[in-house]
């Protein structure tokens, strides 16, 4: 079996809020692998879940590039190997350089850049990932990169009317969306986009959860309470679902909705990545 080390124990507790005993106990039974803790500890409900954000160890920046017109976007990942490299200048510039590039061309041969700001800069420094996104019609491509440039957001926005485009309710609305996808990390915008693995997980999570408290009740009982727990998860993991985080009794799907209303159009979220440093890595 593997040495569950202190480290190990500590990353466990971190991205369960479990106890440091049941933290151990749950990789001992799960021979170190930290994933199948964390199903073990969800199960037992000592644990919530795992969030993906939680996982950031790397150091670097986010960035973004929008063109002119807001009709395209980049997000970059670029890793550095210290948080001191991290806030150097020259490290931002060259990250800033690096969004416009792909801004510009999505395939363009970034190496000789790379090399020479690792001379500079004296340190291991990798484009871990970019992910770009275009307009189709009408509507916004919006990003927003939160202070200390460890989390990022692009997101596109369609509109039904050009007009929309310029109205400042809307402008204000997509700038809502990117900081709730920052600070609520979906996983997607709808429930249908959810994956089925972890809808399945999550039904097997509810089921052992809810144990003692469906012995001997009908199929149909059980059912309706393991649907009450899934609504909950998707009210965590799908944007539209999630609770404004300005205003917390309203959901993002609400709030879309009375805004679209006052515009006299419906804004639909078509598409978002937000990038977090370390994730690329599976840190």
């Amino acid at each position: 079996m593997p040495e569950i080390t202190t480290k190990l124990v500590a990353q466990l507790r971190e991205r369960t809020g479990a106890g440091l005993g049941d933290c151990r106990r749950a990789l001992i039974q799960a021979n170190g692998d930290i994933e199948v803790a964390i199903d073990s500890l969800r199960k037992k409900g000592v644990a919530t879940a795992a969030k993906k954000a939680g996982r950031a160890t790397r150091e670097g920046a986010i960035v973004q590039s929008i063109a002119a017109g807001a009709r395209a976007g980049v997000l970059v990942e670029i890793n550095c190997e210290t948080d001191f490299a991290a806030k150097n200048d020259k490290f931002q510039a060259f990250c800033n350089d690096i969004a416009k590039r792909l801004l510009d061309d999505p395939k363009a041969d970034l190496e000789a850049a790379r090399v020479g700001i690792i001379a500079e800069i004296g340190e291991n420094i990798q484009i871990a990932r970019h992910v770009r996104l275009e307009v189709s019609g009408s509507g916004t491509v919006a990003a927003y990169i939160h202070h200390g440039a460890k989390v990022g957001v692009l997101v596109e926005v369609a509109t039904g009317n050009e007009a929309t485009l310029a109205n400042a309710d809307y402008k204000q609305l997509v700038k809502d969306i990117t900081l709730q996808i920052a600070a609520g990390s979906p996983l997607a915008v709808t429930r249908d986009q959810v994956d089925p693995a972890l809808i399945a997980k999550e039904m097997e999570i509810a089921a052992e959860q809810m144990k003692d408290k469906t012995q001997g009740k009908p199929a149909q009982v059980i059912e309706k309470m393991v649907a009450g727990k899934l609504d909950k998860y998707y009210q965590t993991v799908c944007l539209l679902d999630q609770a404004f985080v300005k205003q917390n009794e309203v959901t993002i799907k609400d709030h879309i909705a009375t805004v679209g209303k006052s515009l006299g159009d419906t804004p639909t979220v078509l598409h978002f990545h937000r990038f977090q440093i370390g994730e690329a890595a599976g840190a």
